[in-house]
């Protein structure tokens, strides 16, 4: 068996969403469709943004049961990012916190889902 390559959220409204995506990511989705839209990311890894009302078997859970993690080299650039979402209004559950794993913040997405932006403890 392989890594997983795709990551795919469940969302209300995929243009919405891509929206989101595409300016938090500073990039344009690959693949847009009245109900789907896919992300390449920068580590080869792929991010699906798909319509709750087509996905089959019908998903169960909203938004906000898992997270999307990145990573970040330090501390300063933890606050940085921090900085510039809370500047570009996006919902903010978590500011700039030290926990045993490290500097993190969380945000949400438009569907809830959750974003930690993080630096490993030292």
């Amino acid at each position: 068996m392989t890594d997983p390559s795709f990551i795919v959220l469940y969302v209300d409204n995929p243009a919405t969403s891509a929206a989101f995506y595409a300016e938090l990511l500073d990039k344009l989705p690959v693949e847009a469709e009245p109900n789907f839209a896919l992300f390449e990311l920068a580590s080869g890894a792929k991010l699906g943004l798909w319509s709750r009302a087509d996905v089959r078997p019908e998903a169960t859970i909203a938004g906000g049961s898992c997270e999307l993690v990145i990573a970040l080299e330090d501390a300063d650039a933890v606050e940085k990012c921090y900085r510039d979402w809370r500047h570009r209004g996006l919902c903010v559950i978590q500011p700039p916190t030290d926990m045993v794993f490290g500097r993190n913040f969380v945000i949400l997405d438009p569907d809830g889902h959750r974003l930690r932006v993080f630096t490993p403890a030292a």
